[in-house]
């Protein structure tokens, strides 16, 4: 098991450019595989989540060749993949396992689903139930992985209510929906990332789009185009985070995805009173594309809107960070998901700060913290295995006197394989152990 140690650091500057957006990266192999034609896929992000997801592809028969962050994938059309010999193991990739469960639930073979330790404690009846609804069979060990999915089932289109706002429910549900008859409707509660309905229209399927309630009709045929990825602003969000706290810091970030429906960080982070400003905004491949420059900030304690919520939800242990910086009490609620992430992010985060010395109360679905000091860490912290955990308190030591050790961090390599490299070019002081 790798630790890191990071060393105190004041200062963080530089143009950088942080790996590709996970989120598109998976569904580009998921949608370029389903496509006629060869999808030509650049900027795609070298960790280990979405490279389950080029495995399991592959594994299922479609030819996909991969220069660094350049990937060609032949497609084989909605109806051409292959039975896998073994288990599909998608690692850590919650997105994996939940989209894949979609398409493969309409598949004429049978398949089975599998993941690390974290990947088989989440709940995966959120996709199941729905799929079971359209017609889908399904076993789980009480409804979480590993999945076994009977093939040779005729999905029927439904019109499904999200209980929950989450962008891999209702891709799940879309995904299956191309195979069923008739119409498949989501409706969401609050707007979640839409990176699958704007990739399925850049591959000309006709999504229809009406407020909060997306809809496309079965049996239709996907068309291989190119796909540039852009900067993932997940992993932007620690350098917004850590030029916003470091006592010297100016910071460009290149090339940074700015969908609407994923740009809740920035918005909480200048409502806290955060330097940070986009220019260069431009659309490639249907996705919104900014530069973010972002320098030291005398940041404030805020109430997040709880409508910000599920446009930043993986980002919010890097706003933990922030908030134990800033000025007074932040206080998140409306956010009980992220308590089925890689970890229950909202305890280990709190459980870490404790152990830097900031002040802050669990509430069942959020957190209140007391900006204050980072004091002597009492013992190494644990990130459960969690990456953003990992990386939101190595960003912490650009404001803590003392070395901080964070346990656990070899899943970091899932989303930011580059993190340490990056950081310390940009001024910060990293050693992974």
């Amino acid at each position: 098991m790798s630790k890191f140690i990071a060393s105190p650091a004041t200062t963080l500057s530089g143009e950088l450019k942080v790996p590709g957006d996970k989120s598109i990266s998976h569904r580009s192999i998921m949608l370029g595989s389903l496509s006629k034609g060869v999808t030509k896929v650049s900027g795609f992000l070298k960790g280990e989540d979405a490279l389950s997801t080029l495995k399991a592809f592959q594994a299922m028969g479609v030819e996909i060749e991969r220069d660094g962050d350049n990937v060609i994938i032949h497609g084989v059309g909605i109806n051409g993949l292959k039975k896998p010999q073994n288990p599909l193991n998608l690692g850590n990739s919650g997105t994996s396992i939940r989209l894949m469960s979609g398409i493969l639930a309409a598949q004429a073979f049978d398949c089975e689903l599998i993941g690390d330790e974290s990947l088989s404690k989440r709940p995966m009846d959120r996709v199941i139930n729905p799929l079971k609804e359209m017609g889908a069979v399904i076993d789980s060990n009480d409804g979480k992985p590993p999945l076994k999915i009977t093939g040779g089932q005729k999905l029927k289109g439904i019109h499904y209510d999200l209980p929950v706002a989450s962008a891999q429910v209702k891709s799940c549900v879309l995904l299956a929906g191309l195979y069923a008859d008739g119409d498949t409707c989501v409706t969401e509660p609050t707007p979640t990332r839409d990176h699958t309905e704007r990739m399925l229209k850049g591959l000309g399927y006709d999504v229809r789009v009406n407020a909060n309630q997306m809809c496309l009709t079965g049996g239709g045929e996907l068309t291989a185009t190119e796909i540039q990825v852009p900067s993932d602003i997940s992993s932007a969000a620690f350098f917004m985070v850590a030029a916003a706290i470091a006592p010297k810091s100016d910071v460009t970030l290149l090339g940074v995805n700015v969908n609407p429906t994923r740009t809740g960080v920035i918005n909480i982070l200048q409502l806290m009173g955060a330097n940070l400003t986009l220019s260069n905004e431009r659309e490639i491949g249907g996705e919104l594309l900014a530069d973010i420059r972002i320098q030291s900030s005398k940041l404030k304690g805020i109430h997040i809107p709880e409508a910000l919520v599920p446009l930043a939800i993986d980002e919010f242990p890097a706003v933990f960070i922030a908030a134990s910086c800033a000025q007074g009490e932040t206080i998140l609620t409306g956010a009980k998901e992220l308590r089925v992430k890689e970890s229950d992010r909202i305890q280990v985060m709190a459980d870490g700060l404790n152990i830097l010395g900031i002040e802050n109360e669990v509430l069942e679905d959020g957190i209140k913290i007391q900006g204050g000091q980072f004091k002597k860490p009492t013992s190494m912290i644990e990130s459960h295995h969690d990456h953003r955990i990992s990386m939101s308190f190595a960003v912490a030591s650009l404001r803590c006197d003392y070395p901080i050790e964070i346990n656990g961090v070899d899943n970091v390599m899932t989303s930011f394989p580059n993190f340490v490299e990056l950081s310390n070019s940009a001024g910060m002081s990293i050693v992974e152990v």
